[in-house]
């Protein structure tokens, strides 16, 4: 049975901690089944400076749990129909986290989180079993699997649109790691 990732795996780095899920497995329990998808996309958001970062002009009851302890779950609405799943990273004060952006064969955010069943009731939750949703190990992924990118749709974002804060594990590699 793979190792449960734990909450100071996200108390770092918020790009390392990107890249680092890559190649982790998502883990939904629902109707006493259990799902596990292995994370292929993410975006690294860096906090008050980072301009595509909601918490970038400050406090707000939408950003409160960005705000708190690492390794919590930060989901919202876009387009009032699809919901974000991110965790939260860095220490308790410092906003800053990552979405996940793809996983399995569901390659966007908004299908991701349709699948699994992702809404509002997940926010400012914990990433552990008794949520329901988590993140355990899953296959290892090298530096040459990875694919690095500008973040999709933060255009708006100036300067911070264009740093290089997307990872994605390419497809073979992400074929290979959903086998077994």
């Amino acid at each position: 049975m793979p190792e449960r990732i734990d909450a100071q795996f996200f108390n770092r780095d918020t790009k390392q901690v990107a890249i680092d899920l890559l190649g982790k497995r998502l883990v939904r329990m629902q109707n006493g089944g259990k799902e596990e998808l292995i994370i292929n996309e993410t975006e690294a958001y860096l906090g008050q400076a980072d301009k595509a970062c909601h918490a970038h002009k400050g406090r707000t009851d939408r950003t409160e749990v960005m705000f708190g302890p690492p390794g919590m779950l930060y989901v919202y609405l876009i387009y009032g129909m699809y919901h974000m799943l991110n965790i939260i990273t860095r220490e308790e004060g410092e906003p800053e986290g990552v979405l996940i952006r793809g996983a399995g064969e569901h390659d966007g955010p908004g299908k991701l989180t349709q699948h699994l069943d992702v809404d509002m009731s997940f926010d400012a939750k914990p990433a552990v079993p008794e949520t329901g949703l988590w993140i355990e190990e899953g296959v290892h992924c090298t530096e040459s699997d990875i694919i690095t990118t500008s973040r999709i749709g933060v255009g708006y974002a100036d300067e911070w649109a264009k740093k290089d804060l997307r990872f994605v594990f390419d497809n073979e590699a992400r074929t290979a790691g959903s086998e077994g």
